[in-house]
Formats: structure tokens, sequence, C-alpha cells
């Protein structure tokens, strides 16, 4: 088919389409819609989102952040901050084994990562690049064999 043929083809099939007229939505998913339409609108203020509270609500919970916020800042900064952890260390003992654990692992990797040559790592990462990229061009490619013509 030649390009002329082709511009004349899309033209009438062009026209065709638009002298047909417009489908209405079957009239299940109408229903469907406006009654989930419906069920949205009638669900109480505190379940919808913070922008359609009414504004005391808002006003009130943004009061109450703010005071939780500031009476956190102030004990975690004021004097009584150290009784407070002073009574809570023997229950995070824990914590402590934790994060020393988390050290030595740290110094661990950092001295395998460091005996490694940096060309063999940077061999590496090209490897595995590489097989990502293949990864996704046969992918690709089964997809358009499988799929696409269909």
């Amino acid at each position: 088919m030649n390009p002329h043929e082709e511009q004349n083809l899309e033209r009438l099939v062009h026209q065709t389409l638009r002298t047909l007229p417009p489908r209405r939505a079957p009239r299940s998913l109408e229903q469907r819609v406006l009654a989930a339409i419906e069920q949205r609108a009638a669900l109480p203020w505190w379940r919808k989102g913070f922008a359609y509270w009414p504004a005391a609500p808002r006003i009130a919970f943004l009061a109450v952040a703010v005071a939780v916020v500031a009476g956190f800042f102030r004990l975690l900064t004021g004097v009584e901050a150290g009784a407070l952890f002073a009574g809570l260390l023997p229950q995070l003992a824990w914590a402590d084994t934790v994060a020393s654990l988390a050290h030595a692992t740290q110094d661990f990797v950092r001295v395998v990562v460091g005996g490694i040559p940096p060309l063999w790592l940077y061999g590496g990462l090209t490897v595995v690049a590489s097989l990502y990229a293949a990864l996704f061009g046969l992918g690709a490619t089964a997809y358009r064999l499988l799929y696409a013509n269909r």
C-alpha cells in the first residue's frame, strides 16, 4: 500500500467514525458509579480526608498536635529528661548490644570490601549491569515475539 492510499484510507475511516453517534455507558455501570459517589458523599467528616473536616476540628487537631510536639520537646530538653532516661536505661540494655553488633558488622564489611582490588569491584559491577541489561533485552524480545502481534 502506498502512502497516498494510506492517507485516503485514514481519511475514510476518520470520517466514518466521526459520523457514528456517541455510545452511552452501560446502565449498570452508570448506576454503580452513582452509587459509589453517593456512598463516598455519605461518609461522616472524620472518615474523610483532613481537607474535608470542618474548621473547628481542624484547628483543634492542629492545636493538640502542636502541644504534643512542644511537650515532647520540653520533656526531652528539660532537666527532668535525665531522670526519665535514667529509669529507662536498664530496660534498653539490649539496644546497646544491637548497636555494638551493628558497629562490628560495619567494621567487618569495611575491612572485607577494602581488601578487594578496585578493578575487581568495577569489573563485577560491569558484569552485573550487563546481565541486568541482557535480562531486560531478553524480556522485551520474548514479549514482542509472544504477545505484541496478537
